[in-house]
């Protein structure tokens, strides 16, 4: 099958735009055009893109799986072209760093205070990635730095273990548990829990403690965020057990954080490219995210 980055960058446009003669404006073509190249697009794949509803294009299930791939494409290309734009005017360009959305919340920020006190001026993008996702990105050289919990190295990249801490209990406010210093599984027994994803690791690892234990709960909320969790401890809907980062950026009035008498551990590690040439102040950002680590670590005893 012999796509062309022609019929994508058409299919795109329509898909943007929901109609063939803005997407013909923004392809600078003609509607009678892209209406002919959809057509041959439709036989290449074998199968409709497009339900014609009342004189309007509406994505099949199918268009809409392919879009995700196409954009992704696209992102990519238009990073390369941001990068060619910075190395053009002879600027550094900005930092780019990969991390979990749930280090993305709370630890990357503080380190970005540290780098923001020594280079005001510089630019840096964050880009919140799931696992393997984050680690595919890294292998491809696209990012100056990566944090994950992965424990080991994808191909063309350095791991560096950076923290080792544990997993916490967050509580709504005025519940009977704040009442203890620190929590055993069986003071979970027939709580309401609110879980992470069925396949997240830490999700497997705080089941099996509690299978451990013998211990039931109900289990009827689950999410793949553990910023989602804690918002949902927040407003009372049950207990859970989430990384520290997030539970501590998270932590006040009506969000009690307590420690755990069994050890889960959550790893942070980072991620530095070794094919592409580094970026001039790579040092520096890996510099201020150790800061931030260790200032997480003294401040709050993870």
């Amino acid at each position: 099958m012999n796509l062309t980055h022609r019929q994508l960058t058409m299919f795109r446009a329509i898909m943007l735009h929901g109609n063939l003669g803005r997407a013909a404006d923004a392809c600078a073509s003609s509607q009678p055009t892209l209406s002919r190249e959809l057509g041959r697009l439709e036989q290449l794949l074998g199968f409709n893109l497009f339900d014609r509803v009342r004189g309007r294009l509406r994505p099949t299930v199918r268009a809409l799986a392919l879009m995700q791939e196409v954009e992704r494409s696209f992102i990519g290309l238009e990073q390369i072209a941001a990068r060619a734009s910075e190395l053009r005017t002879q600027a550094t360009g900005r930092l780019r760093i990969a991390c979990l959305p749930a280090l993305a919340h709370a630890l990357v920020p503080r380190a970005l205070v540290y780098l923001s006190h020594a280079h005001p001026e510089l630019g840096v993008g964050v880009h919140p990635l799931e696992s393997p996702w984050l680690e595919q990105a890294m292998s491809e050289q696209r990012f100056d730095l990566g944090l994950s919990e992965t424990q080991e190295a994808p191909a063309g990249v350095a791991l560096q273990p950076l923290l080792k801490v544990n997993e916490v209990a967050v509580l709504p406010r005025d519940h009977s548990l704040c009442r203890k210093a620190r929590l055993q599984p069986r003071d979970f027994t027939g709580e309401r829990f609110i879980s992470l994803a069925v396949g997240d690791p830490y999700r497997t690892a705080i089941d099996a403690m509690f299978e451990d234990a013998k211990v039931q709960r109900a289990t009827l909320l689950e999410t793949t965020s553990a910023v989602a969790v804690c918002a949902m401890v927040r407003q009372g809907l049950g207990v859970a057990i989430v990384n520290p980062f997030t539970a501590l950026e998270l932590s006040g009035p009506d969000l009690v954080v307590r420690p755990l008498t069994v050890a889960i551990g959550y790893q942070v590690n980072m991620l530095l490219p070794e094919i592409a040439a580094p970026h001039p102040l790579q040092g520096v950002l890996a510099d201020t995210v150790r800061k931030a680590c260790a200032a997480l670590n003294h401040h709050h005893s993870l």
